[in-house]
């Protein structure tokens, strides 16, 4: 892992990733609300690979405070990150090329509570309902980005940001809290 030094304590890069959808075309009508009635555990690929939006945030670089294990989001994007369509170009090798990405599982997904709070595998793992911008429920992968909750337009790789510079590209639009801010499912 890369580290940079802050004011506030010594904070380590961290890179988590899904990218879900990039391989599998979503499917909605076919699979009527899988995602209330099923525990992850019990879903199949497809229907755990569907959940992703494609907001990309997981693939936003994250820095994490070694002192508090408070998590931190950055502007900063991974290399691999096709920005316009918000998917990784290299999903299936994604973590051979970056080896500290993580690939989310249903049993881990309860304990990824650096994700967003809008992300679907984190919303569904605590019982909840997909909001109406997510493609399964709207039927159209453009909606993560009209609702504003992608990073489409607002992330740099990086390959643009010295790893010495990342404390200077943290960001406060990705809320952690259990509340799902642009969230509601109306």
């Amino acid at each position: 892992a890369r580290s940079g030094q802050r004011r506030s304590g010594v904070r380590r890069l961290l890179q988590y990733g899904t990218g879900g959808a990039s391989t599998i075309e979503r499917v909605t009508a076919s699979m009527d609300k899988f995602w209330l009635e099923k525990p992850l555990t019990e879903m199949s690929k497809e229907e755990w690979e569907s959940l992703c939006d494609g907001c990309a945030r997981c693939c936003l670089h994250k820095l994490e405070d070694e002192d508090t294990d408070e998590v931190f989001y950055t502007a900063v994007v991974c290399r691999y990150l096709d920005e316009d369509a918000c998917r990784c170009t290299e999903y299936e090798e994604r973590t051979v090329l970056v080896p500290d990405c993580v690939q989310l599982t249903p049993i881990g997904a309860l304990d990824y509570q650096w994700l967003p709070s809008t992300c679907a595998y984190r919303v569904v793992a605590m019982g909840g309902d997909l909001s109406w911008w997510h493609p399964l429920v709207s039927g159209s992968k453009e909606t993560v980005h009209e609702a504003g909750i992608s990073i489409k337009g607002k992330c740099v790789s990086e390959l643009h940001v010295h790893p010495d510079s990342m404390d200077e590209q943290i960001i406060h639009w990705v809320n952690q809290s259990g509340d799902h801010e642009n969230a509601s499912n109306g």
